[in-house]
């Protein structure tokens, strides 16, 4: 996604200055060009060489020495974030001054600009700041963040800059906003469904639901409108994407079967459980004897009560007969694709983030994927989705 991309980068003068250096080097393993404008505060935190080491780019901080390569960074740059951006910073952008070379960069540019504030908790709810910010949104700007936690101050507050990770997501949301997916509605399902036994213990099974949400990301990243439907699991939500969180297999059902009735594609790649005990105990069951039988009853059947009008893409982890029994489920639960993949393997095994699949479809065709991390993955299945949207259409 960020690939070839270029990204001008504005650091200012805020204690949070040397997680713009992290942001600068994740943004060049991503494979962007990443040139640096500083305002003359900001160096006092971080120098321009820690920017130049990162970036191997070119880092501005002078405004008159760099009077005419602002022009240059402006019109060329593919987005502009500013990170940290303090309160004075925010001020200037919402007055249209250019006293600096961060703030003149912005003024230059027609790239989409995003904002990352980062201040004393007291300083971004003051009602100045809060002003400047609403006119950066009615002026299109993205605004990321702040997050609650510890300030410099050492006051817990509201003004620490964004998780890097959050402002990746908030490029990679803004440079796919023009995708091939653009004005989709996509739903997708992800982690293991929890059945409950008794307040304490559930069945499940191993899934991490890393697939499912490398396919909310690559689906957001391609512009479209997102929703994951998610069993419990330890990763945090994509930026940009909307999470309807569930446990049991009958809720995840009930919300994908809400979600699908205005979407164009659902691709279920949640690891539903099978069965559910026949009754739940109220109270925690005590360990007495020394067997214990649990009745089971089959889960509801997402996709056979999804609906259709929609693209259908279904999920089969195998441990033998990959493709045979993948093509059974295609074919009887009517799908435009399944995603096969051999979990026996430690590169495919449900934690892994790597993944090498099959992808069949209704005409009998079979695409046979190599190792590839589960983005990639994500991005050839939704290269088949986009191809059948097209067809449809």
């Amino acid at each position: 996604m960020l690939k070839g991309k270029v990204v001008v980068l504005g650091v200012t003068g805020s204690i949070a200055a040397h997680r713009a250096a992290e942001l600068a080097s994740k943004l060049v393993q991503a494979g962007a060009s990443v040139d640096v404008v500083m305002t003359p505060s900001a160096t006092e935190f971080v120098t321009p060489l820690t920017f130049r080491s990162l970036t191997q780019g070119s880092v501005i901080v002078d405004m008159f020495e760099g009077a005419l390569e602002h022009v240059e960074l402006s019109r060329r740059a593919d987005v502009v974030v500013i990170a940290p951006a303090t309160a004075t910073t925010m001020a200037r952008l919402a007055h249209g001054l250019a006293e600096d070379m961060v703030s003149v960069t912005v003024l230059a540019t027609k790239a989409p600009v995003l904002v990352c504030p980062a201040m004393d908790s007291q300083m971004f709810e003051n009602p100045a700041t809060q002003a400047n910010l609403e006119t950066l949104r009615e002026r299109g700007m993205t605004i990321v963040g702040p997050e609650m936690g510890r300030l410099a101050s050492g006051r817990m507050g509201l003004g620490r800059l964004a998780d890097v990770e959050t402002i990746l997501g908030a490029i990679h949301c803004v440079l796919g906003r023009e995708g091939d997916l653009a004005g989709r509605k996509v739903v997708v399902t992800a982690g293991g469904t929890r059945e409950p036994i008794d307040p304490v213990r559930y069945v499940s099974n191993y899934s991490s639901g890393k697939m499912g949400y490398a396919i909310a990301e690559a689906a957001r990243d391609r512009g479209a409108e997102v929703v994951l439907v998610s069993a419990p699991t330890a990763l945090p939500t994509p930026y940009g994407v909307r999470l309807a969180p569930v446990q049991r297999a009958v809720e995840m059902r009930d919300a994908v079967v809400q979600e699908c009735r205005d979407a164009q594609a659902l691709v279920m790649a949640a690891a539903v459980a099978d069965y559910e005990p026949v009754a739940t105990a109220e109270q925690k069951m005590k360990r007495r004897a020394k067997t214990l039988k649990l009745e089971l009853t089959r889960t509801p059947d997402i996709l056979a009560e999804a609906g259709k009008g929609f693209v259908r893409v279904g999920f089969a982890a195998e441990s033998e007969n990959l493709v045979a029994n993948a093509r059974r489920k295609l074919e009887s639960k009517g799908l435009d694709l399944i995603v096969a993949n051999d979990i026996s393997g430690p590169e495919t095994a449900f934690d892994s983030d790597t993944n090498r699949v099959v992808i069949l479809d209704r005409a009998g065709g079979e695409e046979r994927l190599p190792v590839m991390t589960k983005y990639e993955v994500a991005q050839r299945i939704l290269d088949r989705v986009v191809e059948l949207l097209a067809k449809s259409s």
